[in-house]
């Protein structure tokens, strides 16, 4: 445990990455509101290994905020677009990677949360691998979202992936045709995460392969010969669905929307790792369509 949070400690944020934006959706300043989560443990906050997030959206005319409160209807009166990347509960978020995994959220803030999407709110919910699904299952369930609480990789053990269009692992939708040419998605890069079922009427846009599974450890990324090994062919580990009046996009992979330098030798990974240059306009596309401006 103590290894696999080292390493993570060793992920810091490449404030030099700054991706082209072929076409910005609003003038500097003057769009939605994204309230990036900061107050339950977060691993990737606005100030954070998400800086990179946070910069991309501000370019694109977001206006980004880090949020530091509870939720309620109060504190997300003037949210647009409500990001949670990687919360904890505070048993988890000492580096205490260990089982049981509780929920990051208290009762009345999932509900204020799903009443916030359901009168028209939007929200993007991120967890990759243990422990941190365990920590958003209770807030992802009241949206149809099951998350398996482990480590997924495909049939031959590799757990960073590539989503194409060409093999339909990466699914036809809004989000991936953009508005333009310019702005369609062939390739979505991932870098550890865990894998979710969604709802009927969710449709799923990084489809994992026939054969993959889910490392469900007791210690992160401590794995050994009595490790359960749960089946997650065809599972998510990104998808999209309207709520009520607003709409949800839930991703099992956190790192793919950072740019983070990782280890001592400083190796790119995120949105700044060379295989991963769709990744940011992927981004900017489940923004865009959160706030209805795809649909």
């Amino acid at each position: 445990m103590l290894g696999a949070v080292a390493a993570r400690a060793q992920q810091v944020a490449d404030t030099a990455f700054a991706a082209p934006i072929v076409s910005p959706v609003f003038a500097e300043g003057r769009g939605p509101v994204v309230a990036i989560d900061e107050a339950h443990g977060n691993f990737h906050t606005a100030t954070g290994r998400y800086v990179a997030f946070a910069n991309l959206a501000r370019r694109d005319g977001f206006v980004v905020r880090a949020s530091a409160e509870k939720f309620s209807a109060p504190a997300l009166r003037e949210v647009r677009v409500l990001v949670i990347a990687n919360a904890l509960h505070p048993r988890n978020a000492s580096g205490n990677w260990t089982l049981p995994t509780p929920s990051a959220f208290a009762p009345d803030e999932i509900a204020a949360v799903v009443a916030w999407v359901r009168a028209g709110g939007a929200l993007l919910l991120i967890a990759d691998h243990m422990p941190f699904p365990g920590a958003v299952a209770e807030l992802a369930a009241a949206f149809g979202f099951t998350f398996s609480n482990g480590y997924a990789q495909d049939a031959t053990g590799r757990s960073q992936l590539a989503f194409r269009r060409a093999d339909a692992s990466l699914a036809d939708h809004a989000v991936v045709r953009g508005r333009s040419a310019a702005e369609v998605i062939d390739t979505v890069r991932n870098f550890t995460g865990s894998a979710f079922r969604g709802p009927p009427e969710a449709t799923s846009l990084l489809i994992l392969p026939k054969g993959s599974v889910s490392l469900e450890c007791k210690v992160a990324a401590r794995f050994d010969a009595d490790t359960p090994r749960v089946d997650v062919s065809g599972w998510s580990q990104g998808a999209v669905v309207k709520a009520g009046r607003g709409r949800v996009a839930v991703f099992a992979e956190a790192a793919m929307f950072s740019a983070q330098l990782a280890g001592p030798d400083k190796r790119p990974m995120g949105m700044n790792d060379p295989a991963a240059k769709q990744n940011p306009q992927f981004l900017l596309n489940i923004l865009r369509w959160l706030t209805g401006v795809m649909d």
